[in-house]
């Protein structure tokens, strides 16, 4: 939550987030079948509030395809929006996944992006110096590291954020 109490929206529930979206369906081309090239089985979702979009088509069913494009909305609204980082520190689910300085999240699962947004957030409030946004967030530096790392351009991005400040790169 950033202080006047707006949630990010890759931690925003799926209806509300769908809520926020234009979604346009189109045939997806390539290999599939007759299915696939006949039905508008290809997703894609834009948010309205920011502009950001992803989509999908490699799957033969709209109802999968809408799935796998919410989730890559997800990641590209984590990389693309900032929101200010909060005076009260990590968010409860962040809290509830650190334990001794470790953070424990699996990419796969529905609350990663939400948390990485979060990290994000963190490492731009203190300009990209990983060591002080690991501390606020609770996590060890090599854990923040490893966080990033789960998206390789998560980790571009950072890299060429602390390139541009005179900082060195990340591995």
């Amino acid at each position: 939550m950033s202080p006047d109490g707006e949630v990010h929206p890759a931690a925003l529930p799926d209806d509300d987030l769908l809520a926020q979206c234009q979604s346009q369906r189109s045939r997806a081309s390539g290999p599939g079948g007759q299915h696939r090239n006949k039905v508008e089985t290809a997703i894609r979702l834009t948010h309205q509030p920011t502009g950001v979009a992803a989509q999908a088509s490699e799957r033969r069913s709209q109802a999968e395809n809408r799935r796998v494009a919410l989730r890559r909305l997800r990641l590209q609204l984590a990389m693309h929006v900032r929101r200010d980082y909060p005076a009260t520190g990590p968010s409860p689910t962040w809290r509830e996944r650190t334990n001794a300085n470790r953070l424990a999240i699996n990419p796969k699962h529905t609350d990663f992006p939400a948390l990485l947004a979060e990290a994000l957030d963190a490492i731009a409030a203190v300009g990209y110096d990983l060591p002080r946004a690991a501390l606020i967030q609770g996590i060890s530096t090599s854990q923040m590291i490893k966080l990033l790392r789960h998206e390789p351009a998560v980790l571009a991005q950072v890299n060429q954020a602390r390139q541009d400040r005179g900082m060195g790169s990340l591995k």
